[in-house]
């Protein structure tokens, strides 16, 4: 547990460099990150490079007991390149050219670009192969931001076809398995397929979902390109990369396997902006914790090991709507609340506010003028307090108080790109979202202060108590084996609606939904709808009346061992099965038809926990999450109203951080289990 800077060397005179590194020390500071922005410096002329500014920045930050994270400067590719090679800009649907003026315009496809990006990363790799005080590097920069993942130029076309050709064989099994007969697209050879490029009306969702998968896998490529090179001059650096929260377009999964660990950039305040449902004060000051705990528990399960938060938010920020200032100790709250989910390193973006270029308007530790301002304040206090808990844990253990723990977690919730680019496709309704959907049964999880990996439906899931899988729409017999052998195994399910919609191709099954989960869930859908506002829908369950929205399935039991126990209250469906129970070998799985409100969902997964026999708590207040790693638990209050923590009288439990007091945007650490402390609001 580390604090680290996102620093720009190249933005201040020279003469500020020392004090800066100085004033990083002083701070408590470990890592800095440097160089992702920096190509046209690095390499001001073709072939003329100019690395002593950065080396001297090293040695700095060497001297004064911190290291170096460098990043490869692929983001943003000078003007002179641009100029001499203008097919390297990526193109949009309607072919319009991204021009040079902004950041992330090159074409992963490009030959040419692989080609500079091979030379320029060499480069860099071989000037400081051997310098110590480099730790390790981040390949390029949010692979993605601005909708830069998909392109659409010649060189994609090429690369599309290639890669077509590669997953299909011959182009008769392409045609059959997209079902090409639709509005007379049948293709006579790979070479007749273009990238869905601007028309009349939709694509065909086959061609467009494989599309999708190709642009992710082009950035797959480009980035394994990239970390060969890096741990080709030195295998002793580590690698990873800096995700964006809730993104879609990108398969991090696929991405991380040629990392060593993942990153992630978060911005609370923002990414809460982003969502369908309207931000509460309190989570504009402070962000939703359930939303930024699903990214932190996302990126570490995509490897196993401790993530870094390699862009943390360091007061007001320039990119959403609106940039409230976050609340007093929000930004240590963060830091706080990222190291209970597995981080190793939480890095504010960034050391000081930038006096020119697109983000002048984004905050820094350090005001304009180079005074401390509000982040820093709360970065040298997150500093001194995991210096403590290092420190506790020497004392504990007699070992070093470094760790590479993460979470244990008993409980999986189910998260897959392909359902995600397969709905964005054919959403059938506006108001469906698959990450808010996915944060539905999320949230009742954190509420419940469970231990939570975000995995892939490929993933193992024999060690997991209970395995939350919402919405797999996609799905093939694979996948029905998969799950039957869990939960036949005493694994306990809970899938929701819109499960077994379609094939991997993006088709309809030919028998009726959920397809070939029938079996394993033990009914069918009867009819199906989506639900607007001005149509009521009810769901009765466990004798409560709750509100369902969004969407619902009909559901029609087809085993003897499906049990009803929740039916629509109201409306068309008035008494069909809304929520089915089946039994399976020694497990179980529940079949919810409907998007349940968040009093239902909290039920669902009470009792789907119950089933599993997982250790719970009783639900927390709104904005507050427990949270256990390496045998501490964090109490963290995203409230602007107090809590107090009662522990049982038989628990002997310390307070290594702060104490049963924890104030609004506060946050406490004890050794105490999460299933020995009652939380209580303190509303005002």
């Amino acid at each position: 547990m580390n604090i680290g800077v996102c620093y720009f060397p190249e933005h201040w005179p020279e003469e500020r460099l020392q004090r800066d590194i100085e004033q990083m020390a002083e701070a408590g500071l470990r890592y800095v990150r440097m160089g992702e922005f920096s190509w046209s410096r690095l390499e001001p002329e073709p072939g003329s490079y100019d690395f002593e500014w950065l080396r001297e920045a090293v040695s700095l930050i060497g001297d004064h007991g911190m290291q170096a994270v460098l990043c490869t400067p692929t983001a943003t590719p000078p003007k002179w390149l641009v100029d001499e090679y203008p097919s390297i800009r990526q193109k949009e649907v309607d072919g319009t050219p991204r021009h040079y003026g902004s950041r992330r315009h090159y074409c992963y496809n490009s030959e040419i670009y692989r080609r500079e990006t091979r030379r320029i990363t060499e480069a860099l790799a071989e000037a400081f192969a051997d310098d110590p005080a480099v730790a390790g590097w981040q390949t390029d920069n949010e692979y993605g931001c601005h909708g830069t993942i998909r392109c659409y130029c010649d060189d994609c076309a090429t690369a599309f076809r290639t890669w077509l050709k590669e997953k299909y064989g011959d182009v008769e099994t392409l045609n059959e398995s997209w079902g090409t007969a639709f509005w007379s697209q049948n293709l006579n050879s790979f070479a007749q397929v273009d990238p869905p490029r601007h028309t009349a009306a939709e694509h065909h969702p086959a061609r467009l979902l494989d599309y999708y998968r190709f642009s992710s896998d082009s950035v797959v490529e480009y980035n394994r390109l990239q970390t060969q090179l890096l741990r080709e001059a030195n295998d002793d650096w580590f690698v990873t990369h800096n995700f964006m929260g809730h993104f879609g377009a990108l398969d991090a999964y696929d991405v991380s396997e040629d990392l060593d660990f993942a990153s992630w950039d978060s911005y609370p305040t923002g990414h809460v902006q982003e969502r369908s449902t309207p931000a509460t004060k309190e989570q504009l000051r402070a962000g939703d914790p359930d939303q930024i705990a699903f990214n932190h528990d996302l990126y570490r399960s995509a490897t196993g090991s401790p993530f870094w938060v390699m862009e943390q938010q360091p007061g007001d920020i320039n990119w959403p709507p609106y940039s409230a200032q976050p609340g007093d100790e929000a930004m240590r709250l963060w830091a706080q609340f990222a190291a209970a989910h597995g981080a190793g390193v939480v890095s504010y973006f960034r050391w000081r506010q930038c006096l020119m270029g697109q983000e002048q308007y984004h905050s820094g530790l350090l005001a304009p003028n180079g005074t401390p301002d509000r982040g820093y304040h709360d970065a040298t206090r997150a500093a001194a307090e995991f210096d403590e808990l290092v420190g506790e844990r020497e004392t504990d253990t007699g070992v070093d108080g470094a760790t590479t723990a993460v979470p244990e977690a008993n409980v999986a919730v189910l998260h897959d790109y392909d359902n995600l680019w397969a709905l964005e496709i054919e959403p059938n309704t506006p108001d469906f979202d698959y990450w808010e959907h996915v944060e539905t049964y999320y949230a009742a999880l954190q509420a419940r202060s469970v231990t939570v990996d975000v995995v892939p439906p490929s993933a193992e899931l024999s060690g997991y108590d209970a395995v939350v899988a919402p919405t797999l729409y996609l799905a093939d017999e694979d996948l029905a084996e998969t799950l039957e052998s869990y939960v036949s195994s005493g694994g306990e399910l809970l899938v929701t609606m819109r499960s077994g919609v379609k094939d991997p191709y993006n088709k309809l099954h030919e028998t009726q939904q959920p397809g070939p989960l029938t079996d394993l869930l033990g009914a069918e859908v009867a009819q199906f709808e989506s639900v607007p506002e001005r149509i009521e829908s009810g769901v009765s369950y466990g004798g409560e009346r709750y509100d369902g929205h969004i969407w619902n399935d009909w559901l029609s039991p087809v085993a003897d061992s499906a049990e009803v126990v929740g039916r629509y209250d109201g409306e068309l469906a008035d008494g069909d099965a809304a929520i089915v129970h089946n039994s399976v070998g020694d497990g179980s799985v529940l079949y919810v038809g409907t998007w349940p409100e968040r009093a239902l969902a909290d039920e669902l997964v009470g009792d789907l926990l119950t089933r599993a026999d997982v250790e719970t708590t009783p639900r927390l207040p709104d904005q507050v999450r427990l949270a256990r790693r390496d045998g501490l638990t964090w109490v963290t209050n995203f409230s602007s109203d107090p809590v107090s923590v009662s522990v049982d009288a038989d628990a002997d439990a310390r307070w290594l951080v702060g104490d049963e007091s924890v104030d609004s945007y506060d946050v406490a650490v004890t050794d105490a289990a999460p299933a020995t402390l009652s939380v209580e609001q303190e509303r005002e």
